[in-house]
């Protein structure tokens, strides 16, 4: 075969253009909302009016560490509490390795199906050395992602409890203003994360697979109990067997737990995230226990109790970033650091040190 003289087996040829990462409206905004840093009110507007970009950045102000950051945060916060609270919260855990992030895009792809507006806050890992994310959830769900009527937000969990990330709470508020009625959290999965995220939701998913037991998925009894429903993902294949067997011993498994206070008894169903089988089903679970929770008042009960364990956990928080933040403690603390690492002073005679020193 015939090559031209000027061609080299090193040459670089034209490669395939990727595919937009962004939904097309949403591009178009980007470049000029980037260019300026908007005001507390321009945020609220824009977010009122179904903006993303927007949203997206209010998001970003209330997870900053800039103290500077703090007020502007809090009054879009309180600017956006009035359009909050219409919408179902839905808390989705399971070790990695379960499926959490296909089966999400595919129930998140059928909610948007029905006209539902759908926000997925998914909470990435963060690694322990470069303290950045690690599994990148967003790139992990192209289709949902490019859906005009989802918002994905990974969030890094950095050193909060159980991996939860530290401004989920709010975030969950802002995407309420700007329109979406369903919220997706999702947990990373291990630690104690499904317990900060069961405190924030209406609804606690646990997706499990079959042919694995309990010790080596790592799931232990407390989230079971926590759980309103039970999904065993990956049910295709030659894994339809084993899942219908593992449906029966979740259903014996759970009359061994308490009732709940809801009344609710959890379902367990099966499914497929890939070929999207059961994906309705699991959806349909769902809407009976909102009709019957709304129904007995106990949604509006749980979502008043989570309202006064959040002002009490924000209390903590703002003491302890308070703390940490006063010039004269971060001064002694050092010094402190020092001497307990040198044996000069015990730890708790230091913290006691610290700590008088603080509240004078």
């Amino acid at each position: 075969m015939a090559t031209s003289k000027n061609k080299s087996a090193l040459s670089e040829i034209n490669g395939v253009n990727p595919p937009d990462s962004v939904s097309s409206s949403v591009a178009k905004n980007i470049q000029q909302f980037r260019k300026k840093q908007p005001s507390a009110t321009e945020l609220i507007t824009a977010i009122k009016s179904g903006d993303k970009i927007a949203l997206s950045r209010a998001i970003t102000l209330i997870e900053s560490t800039n103290t500077e950051h703090l007020a502007k945060a809090n009054e879009v916060i309180q600017g956006c509490l009035p359009y909050a609270n219409q919408s179902v919260r839905i808390g989705i855990t399971g070790v990695p390795g379960v499926g959490k992030s296909t089966f999400i895009e595919a129930f998140g792809k059928y909610l948007t199906s029905l006209g539902k507006k759908v926000a997925v806050l998914a909470v990435d890992p963060s690694s322990s050395i470069s303290h950045g994310s690690i599994l990148g959830d967003k790139t992990r769900m192209e289709e949902l992602v490019k859906d005009e009527n989802a918002f994905i937000r990974p969030s890094a969990s950095g050193d909060s409890l159980g991996g939860v990330a530290r401004k989920t709470r709010e975030a969950i508020i802002l995407c309420e203003a700007c329109g979406f009625d369903t919220i997706i959290i999702e947990t990373v999965g291990v630690g104690q994360s499904e317990t900060a995220v069961h405190s924030m939701v209406d609804f606690f998913l646990l997706l499990k697979i079959a042919g694995a037991g309990d010790e080596l998925q790592g799931i232990k009894r407390g989230i079971m109990e926590m759980a309103d429903t039970i999904v065993i993902n990956k049910a295709d294949g030659d894994n339809v067997a084993k899942a219908k067997l593992a449906k029966t011993e979740f259903n014996r498994a759970l009359h061994l737990f308490p009732a709940k206070k809801s009344g609710w008894i959890p379902k367990v169903t099966t499914c497929s995230a890939i070929t999207k089988e059961g994906i309705a089903s699991v959806w349909q679970i769902i809407s009976d226990y909102f009709e019957m929770v709304k129904m007995n008042d106990f949604f509006q009960t749980k979502r008043q109790e989570q309202n006064q364990f959040w002002m009490m956990e924000t209390i903590n928080e703002q003491l302890k970033s308070n703390f940490y933040n006063h010039p004269e403690i971060i001064k002694l603390l050092e010094l402190n650091k020092k001497a307990v690492q040198n044996n000069e002073i015990s730890p708790f005679a230091a913290a006691k040190i610290l700590l008088e020193h603080y509240y004078k």
